[in-house]
């Protein structure tokens, strides 16, 4: 499930998905990031916590640049809430 986490000035939206695990068992987050254009999106993928990127379409490197920025320093709430099934449930616990 992926759990709405902001969305910028532009438009661009930023979801996140629950802990998922890998092969070894070790724990990440799927982020993902779209922004509106024309006939269609930019997106992008990050993997937390290694901020690996992919699937990357659209964004030129300025804005690449200042989305890495926002997800390296939002990166443990967005794994934080990811633990607790999104924003919308962390004000539960």
């Amino acid at each position: 499930m992926m759990h709405q986490f902001m969305e910028l000035n532009d438009g661009t939206q930023i979801v996140h998905s629950d802990v998922l695990f890998d092969e070894q068992g070790k724990e990440y987050v799927k982020v993902y990031m779209e922004k509106p254009i024309h006939l269609g999106f930019k997106s992008a993928y990050c993997y937390l916590p290694a901020y690996k990127w992919d699937k990357i379409d659209g964004f030129d490197e300025e804005e690449l640049a200042s989305l890495k920025e926002i997800v390296q320093s939002t990166a443990h709430l967005i794994i934080q809430f990811a633990r607790q099934g999104g924003l919308g449930n962390a004000a539960n616990f």
